[in-house]
């Protein structure tokens, strides 16, 4: 107890060396926190978003369907195999679905497009298309009007032709757009979402319609209420041709999607594609979405299966994502690796100047009668006190900052935004909640601690007292 209390006050006899040691410390738990939850966020975000735009954790297919993408390989909605699988206790929910190919066209515009076949209500449980629909666009008549309005300030007129022909899912993600501060937003933002309001439109089961993609109906020069042609080769090699009327724009949050997406009306597909009654997947909706869970739902429902059918998770379903995740991940860790270099150096470049700085005093204290064991009890002691200093400030101030990037996440506007969009990614890096990951950093930084600590010791139990006196 007596060394707890001599190393306590030794500490604040020169506050500024104490700090300047902690500080290290400090800066190196907290860029090892912000960054590992940075990369960890932004990573289950892409995650999320491919899976729940797209493929669901767990889908049963046609066993030859996922090697080989044609209308041959499905097989026939069974509702009692589907009531098998809802009596799972992980699934809430199964949402069938007819996917192919199709060669789109209007007038002299063509493009190859993805046909994604729906039950608009089951969809709800997964994509939840409905909320990615566009409910604001920055029209070139919007706009004027905008400009016309003398009750809206100059700042408006002059960020809104910037974003001329912008489409948003949400007012929060246009009042971002055009620098609209919280403030401010419940006065300006009421006339802007009436100047820039998109009526959407919705697709229901027998009615013929189609919703598409942002990006797709862009290319094509498409709006609500044309007509889009589709051509294909449906089931058992005949003809598959249908024209559509548009009843709605989605905006997905994976550009490559969103560029290239159709939904029909799951029976209206079917017909489509003369492929009554059958079925290209039957996603999975689940209650926990864990690793562990996941494989344990995937072996319990590949038992209820027949021999024509089979399970898919998600992993490997996006293989290439999880690959190019996996990758980039390994990347992440060596760049964090370099940061703990630099930082384990900037912590042993303290302790050097601590050490050197008293090199004097520890002579002193020997040469009085102090024992060099206690000496360096003492002096741990310090060093111990100083890390948890640095390590306890670090981990508040990178919780506080984390906690509240969970909640708002960086979102990227302007030409950022684009650049993000062209890489085929959301423009939006989002953190990781507090997590066993925090455990692992803070282990590795305090062992840093504790290694620099060995420099002092070291050179006190090598300490001459007489040349430290000089010192």
């Amino acid at each position: 107890m007596n060394n707890l209390k001599l190393a306590w006050r030794n500490l604040w006899r020169n506050r500024r060396r104490t700090l300047i040691t902690s500080a290290s410390i400090f800066f190196a738990v907290f860029f090892a926190l912000f960054m590992r939850s940075l990369q960890l966020g932004s990573y289950d975000h892409m995650y999320k978003n491919a899976i729940e735009s797209y493929t669901g954790y767990i889908q049963v297919q046609h066993k030859d369907f996922w090697e080989e993408k044609i209308v041959d390989n499905t097989f026939p909605y069974d509702r009692q195999l589907e009531q098998r699988i809802l009596a799972d206790a992980n699934v809430t929910a199964t949402i069938p679905r007819f996917e192919s190919f199709a060669l789109a066209s209007n007038g002299p515009q063509t493009k190859g497009v993805m046909v994604m076949g729906v039950d608009p209500e089951k969809e709800e449980h997964l994509s939840k298309v409905t909320d990615k629909m566009v409910k604001y666009k920055l029209s070139a008549a919007s706009i004027e009007l905008i400009k016309q309005d003398s009750n809206l300030p100059e700042k408006i007129k002059e960020l809104a032709p910037l974003f001329e022909n912008s489409t948003y899912t949400t007012a929060s993600r246009l009042q971002l757009d055009l620098g609209i501060s919280d403030k401010d937003a419940g006065q300006w933002m009421p006339a802007i979402e009436q100047y820039s309001r998109f009526d959407n439109g919705h697709i229901e089961m027998g009615e013929p319609g189609v919703w598409v993609g942002e990006k797709l109906s862009s290319y094509l020069k498409l709006g609500i209420g044309d007509t889009i042609v589709l051509i294909s080769q449906g089931y058992h090699a005949t003809t598959a041709a249908g024209k559509y009327e548009i009843k709605g724009i989605v905006k997905l949050p994976l550009p490559d999607i969103d560029n290239k997406i159709v939904y029909l009306p799951l029976d209206i597909c079917q017909g489509l594609y003369n492929a009554e009654g059958n079925l290209t997947s039957l996603a999975l909706a689940v209650k926990d979405n864990k690793d562990r869970a996941i494989a344990g739902t995937v072996e319990r429902i590949g038992g209820l299966v027949s021999g024509e059918k089979r399970v898919m998770e998600w992993r490997e379903m996006n293989d290439v994502m999880v690959s190019q995740m996996d990758a980039d991940d390994k990347g992440g860790q060596i760049m964090l690796g370099i940061l703990y270099l630099v930082i384990a150096f900037g912590i042993f470049g303290t302790v050097l100047m601590l050490t050197a700085e008293r090199k004097r005093e520890f002579g002193v204290l020997v040469a009085i009668g102090m024992q060099k064991k206690k000496l360096s009890s003492v002096i741990t002691l310090e060093m111990l006190l100083i890390g948890m200093l640095g390590l306890l400030a670090g981990v508040i101030v990178a919780t506080i900052l984390i906690l509240y990037g969970v909640n708002h996440p960086l979102i990227f506007k302007g030409e950022m935004a684009l650049m993000f969009e062209e890489y085929g990614m959301e423009p939006q890096f989002a953190f990781w909640t507090i997590d066993i990951y925090y455990i692992s950093q803070i282990l590795i930084v305090l062992a840093m601690v504790l290694l620099a600590i060995v420099y002092p010791l070291r050179k006190i139990f090598t300490m001459k007292v007489v040349n430290a006196l000089r010192a």
